[in-house]
Formats: C-alpha cells, sequence, structure tokens
C-alpha cells in the first residue's frame, strides 16, 4: 500500500515537474520577446526623438531673421568694418568674434544681421550661371587623328596653344614670351570648333566654350561683367582654353553709332580687349577665337599682342579631302571596295563639314534599301544630293526677312 502510494506522489510530483518546466520555458519565451519588443520600441523611440530635436532645430533656423547681403568696403583697426549694405549707405559695424579676421578681404560679399548690422559671414564670390555653364565638365573625345587635312594649321595651333602649357620651359630658354591669344579665321565647316577640341583633349586643360552672341546682353554692363568672370573662372581653372565662337557677333568693328544696343555691344569689345591685353597677366589661360568673317572685326582685336597668330583654315584640297574621307568611313560598315580617292576628286569645293554629310547620306541611304553595308554607289548618290543642296544654297538669291 506504501508502495503504490509513494508510486503515485511520485507520478505527481513528475507531471508537476514537467508542467512546471514547460510553462517555465514559456515565460522564458515571452519573457524574451518581450525583451526584444523593448529593444526595439527604444530604438525607435531614439530615433523619433532625435527626428524631433532635428525639426525643432530646423523650425528655429526657418524662424531665424533673415541677413542682408552687403560689400565690405574697409577694414578699421578697433575691429569693426565698413559695409555697404544692398539698400544703400554705408555703416561702420561689428565683425562676429566666429569670423577670422583673415577672412576680411576688402570687396567680398559679406551676410550682416538684419537688426545689428554686425558682419556674420564672408559669402563666396557670385558666379553668373551662364559662366559656369561654360565649363565643358567632360573632356572632348576628339584627338589629333580625328582632325584630317588640316596639318600645317594644326602645327601652327599646337605651337602657339599646347606648347606653353605642356612645354613651357621651351619659350623660356629661347627667351621670348608665347603667344596669349590664335585666331581661327575661315569658311563655316572647315574645322575650326574641332582643332579647338583636339587641342583641349590634349593638354588636359579645362575647356571653356563661349559663343560671341551670349556675351551681348540687354543691361549696362552685363556683357563686360560677363567676359570679366570668363576670365576669372579661366584663372582659378588653370590651365585653361577658352574657345570664343562666332567672335564677330561682339568683335565687329566700332562705328559711330547712337543706338544704346551698339554701345553696349562696343562695352563688351573693350571689356574682352582689356582682359586680353590687360594689366593682368593671362599665365596659363589661352584664348581660341574663331570666325568665318573675319573682313568685319575690329583692328584692336587682330593688332599682336591680343591674337598673336592668326591661322587661316580654306576649303581642303584633294590629299585633305581623302585624309577625312578615311576618318569617317573608318567607323563605317564598308561593303566592296571604296575608292577614297575618286571620292575625293568628286566632292572638289566641299568642306569637311559637307563630307562628312555625304558620309552619313550614304548610310542612310544603305538602310533605306535594307542593308547594314555602305557602297561605292551610296557614296555617289550621296555626293550628287549633298552638293546639289549646297549649290541651290549659294545660287538661290536671297530671301527678305519681312515681305
Amino acid at each position: 500500500m506504501d508502495n503504490s502510494h509513494e508510486k503515485e506522489l511520485t507520478s505527481e510530483l513528475k507531471d508537476t515537474i514537467t508542467y512546471l518546466e514547460e510553462k517555465n520555458g514559456r515565460l522564458t519565451a515571452e519573457k524574451n520577446k518581450a525583451v526584444d519588443e523593448y529593444n526595439t520600441t527604444k530604438s525607435e523611440l531614439y530615433r523619433v526623438q532625435k527626428e524631433l530635436r532635428r525639426l525643432k532645430t530646423e523650425i528655429e533656423r526657418m524662424k531665424s531673421p533673415p541677413l542682408i547681403v552687403g560689400t565690405l568696403r574697409d577694414v578699421l583697426s578697433d575691429d569693426r568694418v565698413v559695409v555697404k549694405s544692398s539698400t544703400g549707405p554705408d555703416f561702420v559695424v561689428s565683425v562676429s568674434e566666429m569670423l577670422p579676421k583673415n577672412e576680411l578681404i576688402l570687396g567680398s560679399r559679406v551676410s550682416m544681421n538684419k537688426q545689428t548690422l554686425a558682419v556674420m559671414d564672408v559669402l563666396p564670390s557670385p558666379v553668373d550661371p551662364i559662366v559656369s555653364g561654360a565649363e565643358i565638365i567632360e573632356k572632348p573625345d576628339i584627338t589629333y587623328e580625328d582632325v584630317g587635312g588640316l596639318r600645317n594649321q594644326m602645327m601652327e595651333l599646337r605651337e602657339a596653344v599646347e606648347d606653353p602649357l605642356l612645354r613651357p620651359e621651351l619659350y623660356k630658354k629661347v627667351g621670348i614670351e608665347p603667344p596669349k591669344g590664335v585666331l581661327l579665321v575661315g569658311p563655316p565647316g572647315t574645322g575650326k570648333t574641332l582643332m579647338a577640341k583636339a587641342v583641349a583633349n590634349a593638354t588636359r586643360a579645362t575647356f571653356i566654350r563661349f559663343v560671341g552672341s551670349e556675351l551681348v546682353q540687354k543691361y549696362i554692363g552685363e556683357g563686360a561683367r560677363l567676359v570679366r568672370e570668363l576670365f576669372e573662372l579661366a584663372k582659378e581653372k588653370a590651365p585653361s582654353i577658352i574657345f570664343i565662337d562666332e567672335l564677330d557677333s561682339v568683335g565687329a568693328k566700332r562705328l559711330d553709332s547712337t543706338t544704346s544696343g551698339d554701345r553696349e555691344v562696343q562695352r563688351t569689345l573693350m571689356q574682352l580687349l582689356s582682359e586680353l591685353d590687360g594689366f593682368t597677366p593671362t599665365g596659363n589661360v589661352k584664348i581660341i577665337g574663331a570666325t568665318n568673317r573675319p573682313d568685319i572685326l575690329d583692328d584692336a582685336l587682330l593688332r599682336p599682342g591680343r591674337f598673336d597668330r592668326i591661322i587661316d583654315i580654306g576649303l581642303p584640297d584633294v590629299d585633305g579631302r581623302e585624309e577625312i574621307f578615311k576618318i569617317h568611313t573608318s567607323y563605317m560598315s564598308i561593303s566592296g571596295h571604296i575608292d577614297i580617292k575618286t571620292l575625293a576628286v568628286m566632292t572638289d569645293g566641299a568642306s569637311g563639314a559637307e563630307i562628312r554629310s555625304i558620309c552619313t547620306e550614304a548610310g542612310m541611304l544603305a538602310i533605306r534599301d535594307g542593308r547594314d553595308c555602305v557602297t561605292m554607289s551610296d557614296f555617289e548618290r550621296a555626293k550628287s544630293k549633298v552638293m546639289e543642296v549646297e549649290k541651290n544654297k549659294v545660287s538661290r538669291p536671297p530671301a527678305l526677312m519681312f515681305a
């Protein structure tokens, strides 16, 4: 009887122990889950508090009074400065203790407290978006091998622009000053812009491209300011090359004109002349100008000291046209034999741009016929079409703008 009672008691105890162990396991799991949820909630609370502090700081910053932009006129001996506010008058104000004194440069832009007009910070110099957008960030991918029929002109351009940037010691040994600028003159489509890109690629210099008409602005002094900022950007990014295309739009001969627009163009031209040959040396900044109307350029632009070398880029001869055809056909899928020499002879009087147009038209004719290769007949048909169009452009009488 005692043995059976002990067995029952032992069995009940085992069941109780098993139940308690299972319950302890469940409670432990719930505890671990609660701890994980607590840690997650705590991390989320920390993130929300951090975001709340950031938003409060942003709200306080947005609620702070605006600062006035002024110009630093003079630095006094008693840690005060003379500033000209945007409203007009000059003020003698104090300077924030957090602002280093060596940053106080005369003529620099400063921000001032709205109430006390105290100088709070020095602002960077303003750069016109037209000037900043003129810088070509990506280097031109045009190389000397991509320029055909201009061997002598290319040599002159490299001597005037590339050698002073890459080998300035040669000019020091000879004892001469390198040319400041080069003017490329010639008919449209002869490769003036192409040559400038090839030099910029070879020198690894900052390439700044500007069209002359962009320098002509509506308000008085705006064009001259653009020219000044353009050269400041070039000096800051030196070594650099400034390429001014269509120079005749801003560099035409100065006449006794009384219109305000002509006078503004003349102011811009005078600023350009000053930057080309002024008191401040251009250094590692080279200027390349391009125009197809050299006959209307002002004499002051053409004199030595500004554009020291004038390179005439005419229409290519038969050997030059053959080189240009070889360059463009090297990228094309050709079927059969293409007589480049014959094509060069057939295209007498064509410019480099027209030869490129002939190659493009030949490819389009092949696509029209459902082929992926270009034949000699395609080039012949393309030549007839492109050259006939150009001939009609020349022979067509000039149209009136207003009829």
